[in-house]
């Protein structure tokens, strides 16, 4: 080998697969190219020119140099690919030249096995060694960031102590600034109140001396008006006396009036002086009348004088009592004021003396806040060495970060490299699983509901790295029993989620595979919810509602490429081992009508498998689809015709197995090929223990079929697993139904639905058993239905 590398021409730089100046994780990325790029080689392998020209190279001259130096030697994609298609050349019986030629190849081939095994140690080295730097680096910045974390509190508790300082003092001083304010205002509102009194006082005493003087005229008018009234009853009385000394007169004259009658016969003599002295005297009486009615008339203007002074009298008195309440009232008024006028004096006495006490404490907060000023200075010069300090100790940080960026960079090419290695991994599996003919099996655990009553769980997940997203623990009685499945899902979850896994077995009846998937599990463990969702929520549809959108979506783009499907749908549930079809319009019709064990009518349907492993039902409706809008009217037709119970574990129950089956016919116009596929999605009826269902009457009966149908099952899965000659699969028509699914050439996966509530763990526990036992089943290998050799390239890893 070492004389061969010698005897090569050296090649250029221009030329060379993986330069110098390439960083060695990179080189390991190429030479792992090299020899993990089969389908490279497969494009176009170009043997190596100098490979058949070697066959006459001796082993000792192929090895004659030491161990280190062949271990250097590198080898090409080419040179490999050229070593393994090499052939043996020479004479039909020159056998000791074909024995030379077959050792040394298989020096050769030693030689590139052990070049290949020190790549794959240096990998791991270098690996090895990048994981101890970053540890190392991770440990140093998680102390750097801890000791920056605690500097940063120390100076961040110290700047806030200084920060609370000052603002406490602050806080004083706008205080105490306050208060002086208050006792100045104060102050000034009592000398304006003071002088406000005092005002009031000058104003009060205005109005009383003029009240005294109103008073004293009120007093004199008084006086006046009695003497008025005197001199007025005085008058009356003198015109009384005159009145009564008129009547006197009047009775005189009267009494004179008769003496001179009497005397008439004597004066007869002198009646013309008499009459002369009668005419006298009647003109003096017409002017006593006269003056008669005028005493009368002064009297009573007089007695109308008297009622006028005698209500101004009055009025005056009135105002004499007003005047008076007013002087008491005033003079009570005064007697507070003097009172008040007193206390202000003594307040404004000791408001004073507050006042100079405040400018005392004043001058002494000017020389702490004068203090408080200096300290704060201090402060901040302290800070801004703090800031300087946190500014080297922050670039020493960025520093670091930028390093631990560059190593979390590596980090995340290992670990891309890690997915995409999980990636292959995964397809290898699955392509293992086909070649093995296993049944995968998928574990979905439901969350807690309300209904259950509980908040803890009895199911926990491994998280070391070869059972992460795989294991599941169960919890009974202090024991944990530990399962691992193709995959497990938590009671997080999505459909979303789901549905992801099993996209690509979904899409692999497009390609022309037998598909099945079907749902396991007790009653109530969200098998339904798993395969059907809720239609009203179309983030919660289920796996059967997602799996025809996407193959109607495929279906359409594969169109461009000239391929044309055509689909065909039927539904049926096995109820009370009684095959029911879910699509017919007229159940009691038809000439051979019969009556069912539950008493109804309808038709005898008979399960038959042909000689290429496909099933048929007979007088079973088939409906053409071509749009996921026909099969969603479908599925709820179906829905509404299938049998639900309620129990006491769930409201409601399914008390039949759900069987969905959907024939895919296709057909491409370009290269005459054909394919054909079918998907069965079931949806099994729920284990359960009549003791905890507590089922009776009609739900007795198909508790007790359905749990026939799945022993029936596990004792098909049982003889699987122990590879037995003969398998009971027509003990049910679940099993015989099932037949090409479990020992045929299909692709089936189960889902074990299980609940998390602690009542059910023994339920849970006998159905993650029965699932592993499914797993371990081995059936036929997988076989694409095609009527002619594929032309197509698509792959399905379903």
């Amino acid at each position: 080998m070492a004389s061969r590398n010698q005897n090569r021409p050296p090649r250029s730089p221009a030329k060379k697969d993986v330069p110098d100046d390439i960083p060695l994780d990179k080189r390991r990325k190429i030479a792992a190219g090299r020899i993990l790029g089969p389908a490279a080689g497969a494009r176009g392998r170009q043997p190596f020119v100098d490979v058949n020209n070697r066959q006459g190279v001796s082993a000792n001259d192929a090895c004659s140099t030491d161990d280190s130096e062949c271990g250097t030697v590198e080898f090409t994609k080419e040179e490999i690919d050229a070593l393994l298609s090499e052939k043996l050349k020479g004479k039909k019986f020159d056998l000791k030249g074909k024995v030379d030629q077959i050792t040394d190849h298989n020096k050769r081939l030693k030689l590139c096995i052990k070049w290949f095994q020190q790549i794959e140690e240096s990998h791991l080295l270098e690996e090895e060694r990048l994981r101890t730097a970053l540890e190392s680096a991770e440990k140093k910045c998680s102390a750097i960031e801890l000791e920056m974390k605690e500097r940063a509190d120390e100076l961040s508790s110290t700047i806030s102590g200084l920060r609370n300082n000052v603002a406490s003092l602050e806080e004083k001083f706008t205080k105490e600034e306050s208060d002086k304010l208050d006792a100045m205002e104060s102050h000034k509102r009592e000398k304006d109140a003071r002088l406000a009194a005092e005002s009031l006082q000058a104003s009060l005493s205005g109005d009383l001396e003029k009240a005294l003087q109103e008073k004293l005229a009120a007093e004199k008018r008084l006086a006046s008006n009695e003497d008025l009234y005197k001199r007025a009853q005085e008058y009356n009385i003198s015109l009384q006396q005159y009145n009564s000394k008129l009547q006197a007169d009047l009775d005189t004259t009267s009494e004179s009036l008769k003496r001179v009658g009497m005397e008439k016969m004597t004066v007869v003599e002198n009646l013309s002086t008499l009459r002369g002295h009668n005419k006298t005297l009647q003109e003096q009486l017409k002017s006593l009348k006269a003056s008669l009615e005028e005493a009368m008339k002064q009297k009573d203007s007089l007695t109308n004088e008297i009622k006028c002074l005698r209500e101004e009298l009055q009025q005056v008195r009135n105002d004499r009592d007003r005047l008076t309440s007013q002087v008491l009232a005033l003079t009570a008024e005064m007697e507070k004021l003097k009172e008040f006028s007193g206390k202000s004096s003594i307040e404004l006495d000791s408001l004073t003396v507050k006042t100079n006490s405040l400018e005392e404490t004043c001058s002494s907060q000017r020389e702490q806040i004068s203090m408080l000023d200096h300290q704060l200075t201090a402060a901040n010069e302290k800070l801004k060495r703090a800031d300087l300090s946190a500014f080297q100790t922050r670039s020493e940080y960025e520093e670091q970060k930028r390093y631990i960026s560059d190593l979390q960079s590596r980090l995340a090419d290992a670990e891309l490299q890690i997915t995409e290695g999980e990636k292959l991994r995964k397809k290898l599996h699955n392509t293992i699983l086909e070649l093995k003919g296993n049944i995968r099996v998928f574990c979905r655990v439901r969350p807690l509901l309300p209904d259950d009553g509980v908040e803890t769980t009895v199911v926990s997940y491994p998280t070391s790295t070869e059972a992460l997203g795989r294991g599941i623990d169960l919890s009974q009685s202090g024991q944990k029993y530990p399962f691992t499945f193709d995959k497990v899902f938590n009671h997080e979850a999505s459909q979303q989620d789901v549905f992801v896994e099993i996209s690509q077995l979904v899409q692999s009846a497009l390609d022309g595979y037998k598909v099945c998937i079907f749902a396991y599990g007790q009653t109530g463990s969200g098998k339904t919810y798993t395969m059907m969702g809720r239609p009203e929520a179309p983030e919660q549809k289920g796996l059967i509602p997602r799996s025809l959108e996407q193959i109607f979506q495929a279906s359409q783009s594969l169109q461009s490429q000239g391929w044309k499907y055509k689909m065909q749908v039927s539904m049926l549930e096995i109820y009370n081992e009684t095959i029911r079809d879910l699509l017919s319009t007229h159940r009691s019709s038809g000439s051979d009508i019969v009556r069912t064990e539950n008493g109804v009518l309808g038709k005898q349907y008979t399960i038959k498998h042909d000689a290429n492993g496909n099933t048929h039902v007979s007088d079973l409706t088939i409906v053409d689809v071509c749009s996921i809008r026909e099969i969603s009217s479908l599925l709820q037709q179906a829905a509404h015709s299938r049998s639900v119970g309620r129990t006491q574990m769930n409201e409601q129950s399914s008390r039949s197995h759900f069987v969905f089956t959907l024939r895919i016919s296709g057909i491409n116009e370009s290269t005459e090929q054909q394919v054909q596929g079918v998907l069965n999605l079931i949806d099994l009826a729920g284990s359960e223990r009549l003791s905890r269902s507590g089922a009776t009457g009609d739900r007795l009966k198909e508790t007790q079929a359905i749990n026939k149908s799945l022993s029936c099952l596990s004792d098909v899965i049982f003889a699987l697993a122990k590879k037995e000659d003969h398998v009971p699969f027509r003990n049910s028509k679940l099993t015989y139904l099932l037949q090409p699914c479990l020992g045929g050439d299909s692709k089936t996966l189960m889902f074990v639905n299980i609940s998390p509530d602690p009542s059910s763990v023994n339920e849970s526990l006998c159905s993650l058993r029965f699932a592993a036992r499914v797993n371990a089943c081995e059936i036929g290998i997988p076989r694409r239905q095609t009527t002619m050799r594929p032309v197509d390239s698509r792959l399905s890893y379903g």
